[in-house]
């Protein structure tokens, strides 16, 4: 028993140390790099403004993290949920290696189940004297196994199941990439069998310094922990060598082995984009908005002082014609059903695309958000739900994904864009999802822009992503008692109309389940 007793706490303890002492630090100014001043010289020439330019293209979204990273002279501040091992992440990181060779400061801060079972990898970057890492919301015991971990965050569920959603790519505090994508292949089109179909913003001048500030808050916060400390040994340089050489051998064996996919993603390279776009840009207002980090110390439903959703209440107030939402995971619950449809009683013209049933990957996340569809369509709020669109070999149907405004890829989507279009004149592009959980649980961070122009290009997107040969289109059909939901869609350039929902019966098992047991809070 006491072999037993003392086992369970050395797993429980495994993976402790003392770290270096965790030290409070912010964001370079702009002007500390020539790119940096460079891109404040274009800001004075549009006072009040920043400059975006979508990037809803996956090839796009890879080229201008490479390029922002190249470009940097001063800082690179990086912010994540997700960081998935693959091709694109592999060569990502061994640019910032090269970034940080130079002098560049390297800050890159995860959500902590980014690290669950990676703390020794990912504290390696660490042993480089530019590269700080932090993790968020930690797991302090129970690090050591996957079993031990899953103990752990049940045993404090209150906290553990909130997370920083936040995706925030920064270089030198006057360039920046917001949205929906994580870190990993499939939100690159660089996955065979899964594709994440995404909009990311490049954001420069004023709303940049901004998101800077909002990383600092993070970074900063208690929550947030150096990951040394959470090793036993502490890598040193040639730990970190030894590492790099192994990153330099995968990156050649991948030139060779998967060169169609490496020569795609190191396009950026031999082409450069970055000061095309910067010349591209659509100069406008704009808000950033961000949860406050503290959000996730609540005991219970956090005060609306601290929410972002109680920043973006003003414009969601103000809708009188039309609103547009894009949105992967789409839970309304009680307050964001009074909302719709208070809004379309009042003649606003809503429509809705977000995953079906098939694509989604959360399929319980489905359950939440099916039994609100007759009430929706009632009221004239138009659904329209993303296929999987992929043959027999997972091999998709789609466009490819570099094309210049497309939400499509060219293996088996999924929906994975947040976006919502006010009166075609503002449009907010983040990581926020119309859900509870983006809503109270997870940390959030987007930008609203006051932009008829660059709305109008997000309108677009969504509705090409509502077309029927991309999305289902859910409406009520019949009469009283025989009425029923059907699924408008096209194939083959003809109409057809299905009265069952698609999707595997595993998937309508999942969703099920998630309805009947009341997850719909935690969803």
């Amino acid at each position: 028993m006491a072999l037993r007793i003392l086992l369970i706490l050395a797993l429980f303890l495994s993976g402790c140390a003392t770290a270096p002492p965790r030290q409070t630090s912010q964001a370079f100014p702009p002007a500390a790099s020539s790119f940096g001043r460079d891109i404040e010289a274009r800001a004075a020439q549009h006072p009040g403004h920043s400059g975006f330019r979508l990037l809803p293209s996956s090839n796009e979204a890879f080229a201008a993290r490479l390029e922002l990273i190249r470009a940097a002279q001063s800082s690179l501040d990086l912010q994540y949920y997700i960081v998935h091992d693959g091709l694109s992440t592999r060569l990502l990181f061994n640019e910032l290696l090269r970034a940080a060779d130079r002098g560049v400061r390297v800050r890159l801060l995860l959500d902590d189940t980014s690290s669950d079972g990676k703390d020794r990898e990912i504290a390696l970057l660490t042993a480089h004297p530019n590269i700080q890492v932090r993790v968020f919301n930690p797991l302090q015991l129970g690090r050591s196994t996957g079993v031990t971990r899953v103990l752990g965050r049940t045993l404090n569920l209150n906290q553990q199941h909130r997370r920083m959603h936040n995706k925030l790519w920064l270089a030198d505090s006057s360039a920046a990439i917001v949205g929906g994508r994580n870190l990993g292949d499939e939100y690159f089109d660089a996955e065979p069998t899964r594709n994440f179909t995404d909009i990311d913003l490049l954001a420069v001048g004023p709303a940049a310094n901004d998101l800077g500030h909002s990383f600092d808050q993070y970074w900063n916060s208690r929550l947030s922990q150096p990951i040394q400390q959470f090793v036993w040994r502490q890598p040193n340089r040639r730990d970190l060598e030894i590492a790099r050489g192994e990153l330099r051998a995968y990156l050649a064996e991948a030139r060779s082995d998967q060169r169609p996919l490496y020569e795609r993603l190191f396009k950026a390279q031999e082409r450069p984009q970055l000061y095309r776009w910067l010349g591209e840009l659509i100069w406008a207002p704009s808000q950033v908005l961000w949860d406050a980090p503290s959000k996730v110390l609540a005991s219970g439903e956090p005060s609306a002082a601290l929410l972002l959703t109680s920043q973006l209440q003003p414009v969601l107030d103000g809708v009188q014609h039309e609103l547009i939402m894009i949105s992967a995971y789409f839970v309304p619950a009680a307050e964001g059903m009074d909302y719709l449809i208070g809004k379309a009683d009042q003649g606003v013209h809503i429509r809705l695309l977000t995953n079906s049933l098939e694509a989604t990957d959360v399929p319980p996340v489905h359950g939440g958000y099916a039994p609100y569809r007759p009430r929706l369509l009632e009221h004239g709020v138009r659904l329209f739900e993303m296929r999987s669109l992929a043959d027999g070999n997972g091999q998709g149907t789609r466009s490819r994904g570099s094309a210049p405004y497309s939400l499509s890829g060219t293996s088996e989507s999924s929906l994975h864009s947040k976006a919502i279009v006010f009166d075609r004149r503002q449009v907010f592009i983040g990581s926020f999802n119309f859900d509870p959980r983006s809503v109270l649980w997870n940390t959030e961070v987007g930008v609203l822009i006051d932009s008829p122009q660059l709305s109008e290009y997000v309108r677009q997107l969504a509705l090409e992503g509502m077309q029927p040969a991309l999305s289902y289109e859910v409406r009520l059909q019949g009469d009283g008692s025989r009425r029923q939901l059907v699924w408008l869609s096209e194939e083959d350039g003809q109409p057809r109309t299905l009265t069952q929902e698609p999707g595997s019966r595993w998937r309508h098992f999942n969703a099920w389940v998630a309805e009947r047991i009341g997850l719909e809070r935690m969803l």
